[in-house]
């Protein structure tokens, strides 16, 4: 099991906070694209480590053409010396449209042919081949010298797709070298909907799950006191509940018959009552989404739920971990 850590959204502490997470012993870094770019912090994240991969988790597909987004990667891949993981995602379209102010339609589709696109772009540097890429959404058929960076000596980096839904999870399968499973997503859901839909995918473009890497973001509640522990559960439970509210990921809901939850969740959600949003979210439903337990037993814990599913695993933990509990919980799941 590979272990992965993760970088704050903010390039001014990334230095730091990669030296401090590759000391700790992690395999792997993540940082998510929010209210700052994550290319410029694993760019400062490169520069200050030796060995760790880094990755964004995620970078937004669809803010962003095939073409832009394979400069970056290609140009990180190249400065992290082949230790870059891109990790995409959709984001939803209200964000798509109203935010970012890009097309939005046919999700799925539309990524697989982002992929497939950004691939013929890395193919036309690194192998010389003639671009000329011709889709539904993309169209990239120009490739002057100048603009040509040319062959990278470390390749294409690793492409991880972030998927939820049935049918992005098959592109996933079918285009990605990686899934990047979405925290809110419980040890059934994985087993019934998520792994199924993947080997769909992968059944499509003649593979298996033979090197194919799922990383997951576990959520844990743990702590040394009592009061601790409080903190990590209101922490947790505030946590799912966002989730909860959106449209999405009401599927993982209605597979453990809490559907009906997403609606009073997106009504308190569109009123700003977040406390009272956390305050709603079951024992049970905690149970199902977090491993709650003593330090000493999360990683077993963990292992029992997604041993055979999951291949790379950080910490969700929307609270402040103790540095030597995180430091166990390292050093256990990394035996496995």
């Amino acid at each position: 099991m590979r272990v992965d850590g993760g970088l704050g959204f903010d390039a001014a502490d990334a230095a730091s906070t990669a030296k401090k997470v590759e000391e700790q012993g992690f395999d792997g870094l993540w940082c998510a694209e929010a209210g700052h770019d994550p290319f410029l912090a694993l760019m400062l994240a490169a520069e200050h480590t030796d060995h760790i991969e880094l990755g964004t988790g995620i970078a937004v597909a669809f803010a962003r053409t095939p073409m832009t987004m394979a400069v970056v990667a290609n140009d990180l891949q190249a400065y992290s010396k082949g230790r870059f993981m891109l990790g995409l995602g959709s984001q939803i379209k209200p964000h798509i449209e109203k935010r970012y102010s890009m097309p939005w339609s046919h999700p799925a589709a539309r990524m697989r042919e982002f992929i497939s696109a950004m691939r013929a772009i890395w193919a036309a540097w690194h192998e010389g081949t003639k671009l000329a890429f011709r889709g539904d959404f993309y169209t990239h058929t120009l490739m002057p010298p100048f603009f040509n960076p040319g062959p990278n000596a470390y390749g294409a980096p690793k492409v991880y797709l972030a998927a939820v839904g049935e049918r992005m999870t098959e592109v996933a399968g079918e285009v990605a070298d990686g899934l990047l499973a979405h925290g809110f997503t419980t040890a059934r859901y994985m087993r019934e909907v998520t792994m199924p839909a993947l080997d769909r995918g992968l059944e499509r473009s003649g593979r298996s799950r033979d090197g194919y890497e799922v990383s997951y973001p576990a959520m844990i509640v743990t702590g040394s006191t009592e009061e601790q522990v409080r903190e990590a559960t209101r922490a947790v439970k505030a946590q799912l509940a966002f989730y909860a509210s959106t449209p999405a990921y009401k599927p993982v809901l209605d597979l453990h018959g809490w559907g009906e939850l997403h609606g009073e969740m997106n009504r308190l959600s569109k009123r700003g009552e977040w406390v009272q949003m956390g305050e709603l979210v079951p024992d049970d439903m905690l149970d199902a989404f977090a491993v709650v337990a003593p330090a000493a037993e999360v990683p077993g814990a963990l292992l029992d739920r997604f041993d055979g599913m999951v291949t790379r695993m950080s910490f969700y933990a929307p609270y402040r971990m103790d540095p030597d509990t995180t430091r166990m919980l390292v050093e256990e799941l990394r035996k496995a």
